[in-house]
């Protein structure tokens, strides 16, 4: 088997990882910018057709949360303009198109983790861009993928995980909110199931994801504070000697001011993408073990 495969956003967290994963599969196209300018969506329709690919992977997005709140047309133009124009191309092209997304389309509030059926509320102009993103991609037709996720991570650039190790080398104590929850996912192993996903179709991606056409959710197995997972990543610290922190403290997301206001609650239900795809990301304990074991 060996499929053309058109990826867009290859150097982020999750591009990165899956011009790696997929090569196995066939050709990999891969663009970023300055290569392709997202926010000019009505020139992508001219880079699928140039790809002429059997699938066509997005893994780009404005991820700034606080500043899309000031930079709200750029924002709209990358997670939803352009994510529709693309979707749009890939049908032309006879491509599947997988696209990735967000737990921020939700508010936070249900309390419990959320099922693809459960309606989307975002609280931020990023969160409602992606939701803008989604529409736009189902809207055009064809065999059309989302792939919700939440608190994606790498250790090869900056993320929460790099984020916390660093503070822990430069202060004697840690804030950290416990009441934002969610699903911690590592970027390759997301990447590694997207991978299975696309290997599942048997030179025929159309074919099989056109059948299985929706909303998947897809994160991390299990869901955490952030407060607790920074308590993982300490423990699993490969260099436990240079932390300086002694003490983390509990604090409410209140207490830490933003220009976006996040959801507390956002965790993901992911047993709809085990029921059709019968595939499922480990428990998020394992994955950041496996992360920084080295760190990697």
């Amino acid at each position: 088997m060996t499929l053309r495969i058109l990826l867009l956003g290859k150097i982020g967290q999750l591009g990165w990882e899956l011009q790696r994963t997929l090569a196995p599969l066939g050709e990999i196209t891969a663009f970023d910018y300055p290569e392709v300018d997202f926010s000019h969506p009505s020139t992508l329709a001219q880079v699928v057709q140039a790809a002429a690919p059997q699938v066509v992977i997005n893994a780009v997005a404005y991820t700034a949360v606080d500043k899309a709140e000031t930079e709200e047309s750029l924002a709209r133009a990358i997670n939803a303009a352009a994510t529709g124009e693309l979707a749009q191309a890939a049908r032309k092209a006879h491509a599947a198109f997988l696209h990735v997304s967000t737990d921020y389309v939700f508010d936070g509030r249900k309390g419990s983790p959320y099922v693809e059926e459960d309606t989307p509320h975002p609280l931020n102009v990023y969160g409602q861009t992606k939701l803008e993103g989604e529409q736009a991609a189902l809207q055009a037709g064809g065999a059309v993928v989302i792939l919700r996720t939440a608190w994606v991570y790498s250790t090869r650039r900056d993320s929460f995980v790099t984020k916390v190790l660093g503070w822990s080398r430069n202060q004697s104590e840690l804030r950290l909110v416990n009441d934002q929850i969610s699903n911690p996912t590592w970027a390759r192993m997301l990447a590694g199931i997207t991978a299975l996903l696309l290997a599942k179709s048997r030179g025929d991606p159309f074919g099989y994801l056109d059948e299985r056409s929706g909303l998947y959710h897809l994160a991390g197995d299990g869901y955490a504070s952030r407060m607790e997972w920074a308590q993982e990543i300490l423990k699993l610290d490969p260099n436990p000697e240079q932390q300086t922190a002694r003490k983390l403290i509990p604090a409410n997301t209140s207490e830490f001011p933003t220009p976006a206001v996040r959801p507390l609650f956002s965790a993901l239900n992911c047993e709809h993408f085990t029921q059709v795809f019968g595939l499922r990301l480990p428990p998020w304990q394992l994955a950041l073990r496996q992360a920084m074991d080295p760190l990697r």
